[in-house]
């Protein structure tokens, strides 16, 4: 299997949601623009958040077993995907990509 990057490439929060919808939460998103994980064997990084990890799981396991190309030529590299999370307070952007694509 392939080693899969992740990049957060973006974060999102939603004040005015937050407000009219959120109980305040301890502990929101942790991650920041910029950080890096590596899913090895197409496993959960450590620290990585496990809602956002059932978001991409399904795109991480296919680029670690070679393949790609989703959605018939969605990106520009076959072999890399841009997935975010669910969270509809404060969605994360992660590009994903193969270990030989990086």
């Amino acid at each position: 299997m392939k080693k899969v990057r992740i990049t957060v490439l973006r974060r999102t929060v939603y004040e005015d949601l937050c407000e009219i919808y959120e109980n305040p939460l301890e502990n929101p998103c942790e991650m920041t623009v910029g950080e890096i994980f590596y899913s090895e064997e197409g496993k959960k990084p450590e620290r990585f958040c496990s809602n956002a990890w059932r978001c991409i799981e399904s795109y991480v396991t296919v680029l670690a077993n070679g393949k790609g190309n989703f959605f018939d030529g969605w990106m520009k590299n076959p072999y890399s995907a841009l997935v975010s999370c669910d969270d509809g307070f404060r969605p994360v952007s992660f590009l994903l990509e193969a270990e030989e694509d990086i």
